[in-house]
């Protein structure tokens, strides 16, 4: 799900007054092969992986969610049925065909936005400040940027925005394309975010469980060592 890139880095900056419309499509459709179980309800310090992006969604300046599910879409009521979160979940029946399918089915529900983010379900941490971040790159740059990208150490990762300038070339994309022949051919419109561990962190397997607990850990224990120090 990572790859590396060559793209102009963007440090970050300080958010301004926030005029765009930001929405996010969370792809939850998968069948969670490699793990053998719907990697989805793995918990992490008591709550599964897609409460943690929920979560952390809400409090960033997103203002439209859609959760995008296929495989076995039952298995995530127990999470998406939750009134707390404010979005709106449609189904895949071509989930199978891979993330782009399930990702277009998503933005073809999305309403009236400047801009779309394309989350994991299953991404091991989300930073809700990171997010409005990148949404501050694309709305200081609405003529150059089209596309956000987090990196770490030259490897891009999630999740990524998308301006609606792309709309509809993502919406045309045949099923033997993916998000990232559309990035490549977009190399000059795509600013790249420096970003932290979790952007390229991928949960596939059992063994990597245990390697994001013990990254969970250290991650949650610097973030209050520097919260501590700007005070």
């Amino acid at each position: 799900m990572t790859s590396s890139a060559k793209h102009k880095t963007q440090q970050p900056f300080p958010l301004q007054r926030r005029t765009m419309k930001i929405g996010a499509v969370v792809v939850a459709a998968g069948k969670s092969e490699r793990m053998g179980r719907n990697k989805l309800l793995i918990k992490l310090k008591g709550k599964t992986l897609l409460e943690h992006v929920l979560d952390s969604i809400s409090s960033s300046c997103v203002r439209q969610i859609i959760v995008v599910v296929g495989h076995k879409p039952w298995e995530l009521n127990q999470v998406l049925d939750n009134p707390k979160y404010n979005l709106k979940v449609v189904t895949n029946k071509n989930y199978e065909r891979g993330m782009l399918s399930s990702f277009k089915k998503g933005l073809g529900s999305i309403l009236d936005t400047d801009a779309v983010f394309l989350v994991l379900g299953d991404q091991l941490i989300v930073d809700p400040h990171f997010l409005d971040q990148m949404a501050n790159v694309i709305q200081a740059n609405r003529q150059t940027a089209k596309i956000v990208s987090p990196l770490y150490r030259k490897v891009r990762g999630h999740p990524v925005l998308l301006s609606n300038a792309l709309y509809d070339q993502i919406m045309s994309l045949g099923d033997d394309k993916t998000l990232h022949d559309l990035i490549s051919n977009q190399e000059k419109s795509v600013v790249a975010l420096k970003a932290k561990a979790w952007t390229a962190i991928d949960i596939d397997r059992p063994e990597d469980v245990v390697a994001a607990r013990r990254y969970v850990s250290g991650y949650n224990q610097k973030t209050r060592s520097e919260k501590s120090k700007a005070v």
